[in-house]
């Protein structure tokens, strides 16, 4: 198909979408208002944006305006990369693996020194780590990763980050699985050992790479645009400042786990407060130890459930109360993010985007009201101060001390519209009359 045709296919689905949208908005439009509250139906906000001031909308394709039905398209995936693994000589036995939707999720690493997935957080350290299907002990992890720490080495580690590497993630543990626990391999840390032939985790690993370059490549009616961060929203948002929107349809599952298991988020809110309390009359000087073997064990069963409510890797956000890589990358890179494109429905084109504060430990754990002794300045200290002040302002020099500003002085939605400068206009033209 030559270039110009694909290009009027595109031309042609996007007119078409784009009449659908309005015929949509123009039909019922309270149900649609209505529909907004749903949480599935939301828009979530990283940065502050204004719709009024945006003139294109830019759609990715796949899992974008193309979604797929999953599990069944993950499965098709992972029995054509598994049957292309046989066909270069892997045991036939791997065709008896079925594809499992609740064990992948993405964002995960995988080490291709030691053949393990990884769920990490922002700065690399790890919370969760498996080997094949065995969950590794804390104690084994320490042997293997120095702190618990790893760095995001692209010659060692792969991110596997998007919804096609569901599929590629599964099959990794999977072989590893398979490996490590078939009676015929020898294992050592780095791969197995299968008479004089060593196999490591890296080649697999790359095995399983090309297996799925090359299943990628059969399907020439797919065109692959692109449907991650690094893929769509990072080069949109680096290399053409792009305002970017992530899709990510596991919104829907984690919403519904949000919701439905809030009574596991507040039990556990509450053991933080209850262990708070046993440190809280406590300081350098105290010598006993408040024994909190129990407080703790039971965080980790409230935090086991809460996994456990998601998937056997926990949440794609976070592991109890720590962000995942994945989640921090969210943050960092998307302005908004849904689980669908079709939630702009429910915005008119003038909605305005309103981050929520993001606050810091101590602006999140220390109450406005609270005071401190320095803070309170003496009245007679006060009124010389003021007295100072007054004298100066009888001084030649225009300026003695810069002026409170009294209004905003910074942009700090990272969204400027019109609205936004009626004051400075207002002051610009009563400056220019007083000419």
């Amino acid at each position: 198909m030559s270039y110009s045709s694909n290009f009027e296919r595109l031309t042609t689905f996007s007119v078409h979408f784009h009449q659908l949208t309005m015929r949509y908005l123009n039909g019922n439009t309270g149900q649609i208002r209505d529909s907004r509250d749903v949480p599935k139906n939301e828009i979530f906000v990283n940065r502050s944006l204004h719709l009024e001031n945006i003139k294109f909308y830019g759609f990715d394709m796949d899992y974008t305006l193309a979604e797929y039905k999953s599990p069944h398209y993950e499965k098709l995936g992972f029995d054509l990369v598994k049957q292309h693994m046989v066909s270069i000589g892997y045991p036939q036995e791997i065709l008896e693996f079925e594809y499992d939707p609740a064990f992948p999720v993405r964002g995960l690493w995988f080490d291709t020194l030691y053949g393990n997935l990884l769920k990490v957080d922002a700065y690399g350290n790890i919370l969760v780590a498996v080997h094949g299907f065995e969950f590794l002990k804390h104690s084994r992890i320490y042997e293997l990763y120095p702190n618990k720490f790893i760095t995001l080495d692209e010659s060692r580690v792969y991110v596997l980050n998007t919804l096609f590497n569901l599929p590629e993630t599964y099959l990794l543990a999977c072989l590893i699985d398979f490996f490590t626990n078939s009676p015929d391999y020898a294992i050592n840390d780095t791969g197995v050992v299968c008479g004089e032939l060593l196999m490591s985790y890296q080649s697999v690993f790359q095995d399983i790479r090309n297996a799925v370059d090359y299943v990628h490549l059969r399907g020439k009616d797919v065109l692959y645009v692109g449907d991650h961060i690094f893929g769509d929203i990072l080069k949109s948002k680096k290399i053409r400042g792009w305002r970017t929107f992530l899709i990510v349809p596991e919104l829907v599952r984690e919403l519904h786990v949000w919701t439905d298991k809030c009574q596991l988020f507040n039990e556990l809110q509450t053991l933080d407060v209850k262990l708070g309390e046993m440190y809280k009359n406590l300081d350098s000087s105290t010598k006993e130890k408040p024994d909190i073997s129990k407080l703790r064990s039971a965080i980790r069963d409230v935090t086991h459930k809460m996994d456990m409510s998601y998937g056997m890797m926990g949440s794609l956000f976070r592991s109890g109360s720590r962000q995942t890589f994945f989640s921090s990358q969210v943050v960092r890179y998307a302005d908004l993010y849904a689980a669908t494109h079709l939630n702009l429905l429910y915005y008119p084109f003038s909605y305005m985007f309103r981050a929520p504060a993001m606050l810091l430990p101590h602006e999140s754990t220390v109450a406005h009201e609270q005071h401190f002794a320095t803070e309170l300045m003496p009245d007679d200290e006060d009124s010389r101060r003021q007295s100072k002040v007054f004298e100066r302002a009888q001084s030649q020099i225009p300026h003695i001390r810069p002026e409170t500003p009294q209004s905003l002085t910074h942009n700090h939605d990272e969204d400027f519209s019109d609205e936004d400068s009626d004051e400075k206009n207002l002051s610009s033209k009563s400056n220019g009359n007083e000419k």
